[in-house]
């Protein structure tokens, strides 16, 4: 697919995708005259990278560990170090953290949309029909 069917999909725009591409986060294919081809898999590719770009690492962390995100995993890290071990489980931890808030946030937001439902339901206390019959 062209450039301008990737940012669509994605909802990124074409600028981002080639820094993405420029960052080596992604890399598409190059026909006969010269166009990037992104190939199918390149839409989740680029919706994972946003997912952790939104989480708050950044796109060198980010090229590391994408592929820990292909399958099969095949993972080689020769040059971790201590340092960016320790950056990524704090990374790691600052997810949970932010995942755990985003939960509560969500389900308290289910409840308050179940007791607005229930409030306007026919015969309940607000939402009672009170039309002739």
């Amino acid at each position: 697919m062209r450039i301008g069917e990737l940012s669509e999909r994605t909802n990124t725009s074409r600028r981002l995708l080639r820094y993405y591409e420029e960052q080596e986060l992604i890399i598409p294919a190059r026909c006969a005259n010269g166009y990037r081809d992104y190939d199918e898999r390149l839409v989740d590719r680029v919706m994972q990278i946003r997912g952790l770009l939104d989480a708050g690492l950044p796109t060198r962390i980010i090229k590391q560990i994408l592929p820990c995100l292909d399958k099969p995993r095949i993972i080689h890290f020769a040059d971790a170090t201590p340092e960016m071990i320790a950056t990524l489980e704090l990374e790691r931890d600052r997810m949970t953290k932010r995942i755990r808030c985003l939960t509560r946030n969500r389900d308290a937001l289910a409840d308050y949309l179940d007791a607005v439902r229930d409030d306007n339901r026919p015969g309940s206390a607000t939402g009672a029909d009170d039309s002739p019959a």
